[in-house]
């Protein structure tokens, strides 16, 4: 048996604490967990420089979302949006090489295939992932100052894909369709495969039509690089260019204030276009646009009193409750939905609390979201990729695939928030 696993049996056997809500964790708590993090890592970073079979080659090793001999469901490829969240517990001295690496190896996958796609398979070439390249470059910048040149050359790709991507309007990129926001898309053209793109799989968020909405965290996203685009062009002094972006981000702001923002409930609703109407799920998609900083004051307090629709005793439930069961039509197991959480959201929703001045609630948020993840450590050693929020010492609802463990998305932001709300205390 590796050292590795009688760590893991060791925890799992003698480890039983549980920490209150009310109570702030020290470093001294989390030491164990952070420990096994910083030891699981090398066990899910992979190097494949050439093509094998479906796997494609990139030119720097990279990491995948979880590993485990005991199941047959094992990872050997990059995920898009998944690696994103793993590096934000990387952002160190010691990882450069790594965090940099993979942000290549997402750019060498658009260069090769003008998509960064879901995942470096072959058979994932027909849809990306939720888009975050440019704030994944503004990271690397502000975190190791690689220079303007590299910045200049990595914005020029983030446009082409924006561009190319997430504005296309025919095949293989049909995703702009209805007053200049965007939609997720597959190239089968089938609703449960743009659903996948959503990396929200499966969710009740779009009624197993998702080719029909705009969503709000992609339209969100979408802005965060149009004024990622005019924050380059500042640093470059190109005040034209800089308008330009400027103008397309409050252009997109207000379409999407039109359609999806709802005053009286005091949330964003994904947008079905087909039927031009909101949808009537209330999900964390709502803060994405808090998170990208598209929100005034007054939408942001609404948003900050929305919260107590998700949040439970583990930290948030991805949508709100739902009153016919935990499935879509079609009995389709949803996982992305109440009672599960998840850490990208959690992420997410922190970072628009922290960007509006709303810290109290995001030290709240940030201390449940970590003390679910560290109970259920501290009885089972290991980490999971979604979390039962509403009964933490229970399973999470299971979706369409096996439940993992690991978890790469859910490491990387543990040790984030620990390093941002335990390492930095009141």
């Amino acid at each position: 048996m590796s050292s590795f696993s009688i760590a893991k049996d060791f925890v799992a056997k003698t480890l039983q604490l549980s920490f209150r809500p009310d109570k702030e964790l020290t470093p001294a708590d989390v030491r164990a967990a952070r420990d096994h993090i910083k030891a699981y890592w090398p066990h899910v970073e992979r190097f494949h420089p050439k093509d094998d079979e479906s796997l494609l080659g990139l030119p720097k090793p990279y990491l995948v979302p979880s590993y485990n001999e005991k199941t047959g469901f094992d990872y050997n490829e990059l995920y898009y949006w998944d690696s994103y969240f793993m590096v934000q517990g990387l952002l160190d001295a010691d990882h450069q090489a790594l965090v940099s690496g993979i942000l290549e190896d997402l750019m060498a996958l658009f260069t090769r295939f003008k998509i960064v796609p879901n995942a470096s398979r072959t058979y994932l070439m027909g849809r990306s992932q939720p888009p975050f390249l440019t704030t994944f470059i503004f990271d690397i910048y502000q975190a190791y100052d690689p220079g303007t040149a590299w910045l200049k050359q990595a914005i020029e790709l983030a446009k082409q894909e924006y561009t190319t991507v997430w504005l296309g309007i025919k095949k293989p990129n049909e995703r702009q369709v209805y007053k200049g926001l965007s939609r997720y898309y597959d190239i089968n053209y089938l609703h449960d495969l743009a659903e996948a793109e959503s990396g929200w799989d499966m969710t009740p968020r779009f009624n197993r039509r998702a080719l029909n909405f705009l969503p709000v965290d992609l339209n969100a996203l979408l802005y965060k690089y149009e004024a990622d685009f005019a924050r380059a062009a500042r640093l470059f002094d190109d005040k034209r260019e800089a308008a330009h972006w400027d103008d397309a981000a409050d252009r997109r702001k207000a379409t999407m204030n039109s359609l999806m923002w709802d005053r009286i409930r005091g949330l964003y609703y994904d947008y079905n276009y087909v039927k031009e109407k909101r949808s009537s799920t209330s999900s964390l998609a709502a803060f994405f646009p808090m998170w990208a900083g598209m929100v005034d004051a007054k939408q942001a307090a609404a948003l900050v009193k929305g919260l107590r629709r998700f949040e439970n005793k583990g930290g948030l439930a991805t949508t709100d409750s739902l009153p016919v069961g935990q499935f879509v039509l079609g009995s389709m197991p949803t996982q992305w939905a109440y009672p599960n959480g998840w850490a990208p959201l959690h992420y997410v929703v922190i970072k628009g609390l922290e960007r509006y001045g709303y810290h109290t609630d995001a030290r709240r948020i940030a201390m449940k979201w970590l003390k679910t993840n560290l109970n259920w450590y501290n009885a089972h050693g290991v980490f999971l990729e979604k979390y039962n929020v509403v009964s933490p010492d229970k399973p999470p609802l299971k979706g369409v695939y096996p439940s993992q463990e690991g978890f790469g998305w859910t490491n990387g932001v543990f040790e984030r928030l620990c390093q941002d709300y335990v390492d930095r205390p009141l």
